[in-house]
């Protein structure tokens, strides 16, 4: 749709005030573990490809792409190179991509050096995929960088895309970034660059960081409630940060994303899925159970979990193999965030007072950490059941290594008779080491008692573990 030229210019002036000599209003000081890797494809990037930044609403892609624009200009690249156009806008929506470029050549001629373009909700362009591997192939002077709150984003384009942009998955905030982001004082603790370096601790190193982290857990509690969205995360009103939570997820992706992308008419339907997902997080899917109690049919409960896993709401983990193993199994959910249940059912702090509440919460924040510090070597996650009912919550297959981590968030301490299915599927996978992980700060250490021949288990308590699998990101 033709766009007058001013209305146009207008927009992206108001959007790019480095062209004016202006700052950027209202950047964070803080950064992303994401903000070195993104900056690094766009200075000096492995390949010439472009670099699609995915992940759900309201957890920071625009602003990591800003700081990185922020950068270039502190580095000197000619503030005409720069162009960073939101397509959530309804008048770049209409316009286009290519009017989009075409308007930003003419208030700003193109200085000599390398251009850098930042395209936010490129789901909204149209033939995003088309257009986005036009300017890879044909503009070599320009770095791309671009985003999607929806997987389509890359599903629809990975054909026209292989070989043309890779991709960050940015999650919601770790506990580490927590921390960072609302600069809390706490006690410091050693650097663990991989909790393979545990093993090797003493018993009295294991009793002097227990004594040290002390203070970190009640915010982890705390975190656990607003979750890891930057901007609830740093209301001082729980209640209002959950409201505003529950906000996002309910009006914008699942009312208006769901409808504008994928031409989902029976909203209402797809709401009571989600629902059901917030009061079963951590759990088996059971789809029969699901369709019975929602009166839906079970291609469109499909389609509705599909959509919810599409827009970055939902991880689903298939159970432990290959093959039959995973076609007969059903499916594990854990939701994108700890705090997205508590909030959409608007819980307030109750969870904190709920044992089994606390331990969902837990569960699924040591899946999204681990799911973080793997996501970048083409980790597999599952989950798996053997005989006599025997379970583990999570087994990462990376690097040619299984890792089964099995979640004990309760009071009493975690002896050898409560991991019986960590025991035997290290002894049946002939796996040497596994992980507990665990509530109080003095169930932390090597698992003693175990049978002659038994793998190495590590007790270690949850608010450590996310706290080091956050901060082993931003390790050099």
């Amino acid at each position: 749709m033709m766009v007058p030229k001013e209305e146009l210019i207008g927009v992206l002036s108001q959007f790019n005030p480095w062209w004016r000599k202006e700052s950027i209003p209202d950047l964070p000081p803080w950064r992303r573990a994401a903000f070195r890797e993104l900056q690094s494809w766009m200075t000096a990037p492995p390949v010439q490809r472009a670099v699609l930044i995915s992940g759900a609403r309201q957890i920071g892609k625009t602003t990591l792409m800003l700081q990185v624009v922020d950068e270039l200009v502190r580095q000197g690249v000619p503030v005409g190179n720069i162009l960073y156009a939101t397509f959530d806008h309804p008048l770049l929506k209409l316009a286009g991509m290519d009017a989009v470029l075409e308007a930003w050549r003419e208030i700003e001629p193109k200085a000599e050096g390398q251009e850098y373009i930042f395209l936010d909700e490129a789901q909204f362009i149209r033939d995003w995929g088309t257009r986005i591997k036009h300017q890879v192939d044909f503009f070599k002077q320009r770095r791309i960088a671009f985003t999607g709150s929806a997987m389509p984003l890359v599903e629809e384009g990975q054909e026209s895309g292989v070989g043309r942009w890779s991709t960050i998955r940015l999650t919601t905030l770790s506990f580490y970034e927590y921390i960072q982001i609302k600069r809390l004082t706490l006690p410091a603790l050693p650097s663990v660059k991989s909790l393979v370096e545990l093993f090797g601790w003493s018993q009295s190193e294991f009793y002097r960081i227990a004594q040290t982290s002390l203070p970190y857990v009640s915010h982890f509690h705390e975190y656990l409630v607003r979750g890891g969205f930057p901007q609830t995360s740093q209301m001082e009103s729980i209640t209002q940060a959950q409201r505003l939570l529950r906000e996002d997820i309910i009006d914008k992706v699942l009312k208006r994303d769901m409808t504008a992308l994928f031409g989902v008419r029976r909203v209402l339907e797809l709401e009571h899925t989600f629902l059901y997902l917030c009061m079963h997080d951590g759990g088996l899917l059971d789809m029969v159970n699901l369709c019975s109690n929602l009166e839906v049919k079970r291609p469109t409960a499909q389609n509705y979990i599909a959509l919810l896993e599409a827009t970055h709401l939902i991880y689903k983990l298939p159970p432990f193999g290959y093959g039959k193993d995973v076609l007969r199994g059903k499916f594990k959910i854990y939701l994108a965030d700890a705090a997205i249940a508590p909030a959409v059912m608007l819980k307030g702090k109750s969870i904190l007072e709920d044992p089994a509440a606390l331990g969902v919460a837990a569960e699924a924040a040591v899946f999204k950490h681990l799911f973080t510090r793997y996501y970048p070597m083409n980790v597999r996650f599952s989950y798996w059941r053997g005989r006599k009912n025997l379970e583990i919550d999570l087994v990462a297959e990376v690097a040619g290594d299984v890792i089964p981590f099995e979640v004990k968030y309760r009071t009493r301490n975690t002896g050898p008779g409560d991991l019986k299915g960590l025991l035997e599927f290290t002894r049946e996978k002939s796996i040497d080491r596994g992980y507990a992980v665990t509530k109080s700060l003095d169930d932390f250490g090597l698992m003693e008692g175990l049978p002659v021949g038994a793998a190495r288990i590590l007790r270690i308590p949850a608010p450590l573990l996310c706290y080091w699998m956050g901060e082993s990101e931003l390790l050099p």
